[in-house]
């Protein structure tokens, strides 16, 4: 997820998140936009990058982007939604997606209307996590809403929203008839989550699926997640940024409890190591 305006402006901290790993074989930006100009210009810059596919972010409530003009706010202006992505679909042969929001607040729920727009202008696929943007994370997730966005668009619906393990996914699948699901905050320090949905999805049961790894395992995909964010960020930050992983990764875990307090204050990739060889050596 980039800002359009740091991209014209080639902004050097915005750029860096456009940075595509070797052995990434699929490559989507999200942009996030309060105009068609700005937009398209970004869409122009970005495609040296050689996005598969651009999205644009209808979704995202944090202060500085609402306070832009981007994000959720374009909630509540349907039919701007629809001249971004006319604007983007100007600039690329690539196909244009868009994630929403159920709407504004619960006052205000037209995430049919701003899916129509959406589809009316172009866009290949539509996501949607049922809250509103008031809702933040809070409640549940209104399945019922991605049911309803089936049966009113011809384009793909993906749906979003307290997906936290494949029987979720199941059921989510089986009660909408979405064309494919995306995990979030399930995916945080459980990155087994999608192989273990994909077996079942396709047709395995829960028995069957493969289970995310014992302690000592998982805390050495955290250890290969961290090396993998030196390579592109440097130590400093990519230590810095991993504690809040670290912390998901621990959740469960005999000594969890120690690990986060003191993974908080990791600034070094030794640092981490030490944790995990303390914790690993006191099972």
């Amino acid at each position: 997820m980039v800002s359009a305006e740091g991209i014209v402006r080639e902004n050097v901290k915005t750029l860096e998140l456009l940075k595509r790993a070797d052995n990434e074989r699929l490559f989507a930006v999200q942009i996030f936009a309060a105009e068609p100009r700005s937009a398209a210009a970004a869409v122009e810059k970005i495609a040296r990058f050689r996005p598969d596919l651009y999205d644009l972010n209808c979704g995202c409530s944090v202060a500085k982007v609402l306070n832009s003009g981007s994000g959720a706010a374009l909630l509540r202006a349907p039919e701007k939604i629809g001249s971004i992505i006319e604007a983007m679909r100007g600039q690329t042969d690539r196909p244009v997606t868009v994630k929403l929001r159920s709407g504004w607040d619960l006052n205000s729920i037209n995430y049919l209307s701003c899916a129509q727009e959406a589809e009316r202008s172009g866009a290949a696929m539509i996501c949607l996590h049922p809250r509103t943007r008031s809702q933040g994370f809070s409640g549940r997730a209104r399945v019922s809403e991605l049911k309803e966005l089936k049966t009113h668009c011809s384009v793909p619906v993906v749906g979003s929203g307290d997906l936290f393990s494949p029987a979720d996914a199941l059921r989510v699948f089986q009660e909408t008839g979405c064309d494919a699901l995306m995990f979030a905050r399930g995916a945080l320090g459980n990155p087994f989550i999608f192989a273990a949905a994909k077996s079942l999805l396709s047709g395995g049961d829960a028995d069957s699926a493969p289970r995310p790894p014992a302690g000592p395992e998982r805390l050495e995909t955290a250890l290969q997640q961290l090396r993998v964010a030196v390579r592109f960020k440097g130590e400093a930050r990519a230590c810095k940024e991993m504690r809040k992983h670290f912390c998901h990764y621990s959740k469960g875990l005999t000594g969890g409890a120690e690990l986060r307090a003191r993974a908080v204050r990791a600034e070094r990739v030794e640092d981490y190591v030490n944790l995990v060889s303390e914790i690993s050596g006191k099972r």
